[in-house]
């Protein structure tokens, strides 16, 4: 199992129109992609942050989605955020939400 994490600040006041836009649009375009398996989106209100963090069966269901889609994320997104998201990549090494095959032991 593969994770992105996408740490981004919001415009002040804006996490309602966020929340709506991730529901709506964002999510239903994730359900779509090969691999997706869930997202959750973090939000830190004393910063205006947040942090969405999604699961993928493997890397390159990942990367197909990062170069396709994700970029039209971005642009429903524009006018909520404050410079550019940051992006970091994971190989998960354990979850209680799902069943990962331990690929060191084989």
């Amino acid at each position: 199992m593969f994770a992105r994490k996408v740490t981004a600040l919001l415009k002040p006041n804006s996490i309602s129109r966020f929340r709506f836009l991730m529901e709506q649009q964002v999510i239903p375009m994730l359900r779509n992609q090969n691999g997706f398996q869930d997202v959750f989106t973090l939000f830190a209100p004393g910063a205006d942050a947040v942090t969405a963090i999604s699961l993928w069966d493997s890397a390159s269901n990942a990367e197909v989605y990062s170069r396709a889609t994700y970029h039209e994320v971005l642009k429903r997104l524009a006018a909520l955020l404050e410079g550019t998201p940051k992006v970091d990549t994971y190989d998960v090494v354990n979850s209680t939400f799902h069943k990962i095959a331990d690929t060191a032991a084989s």
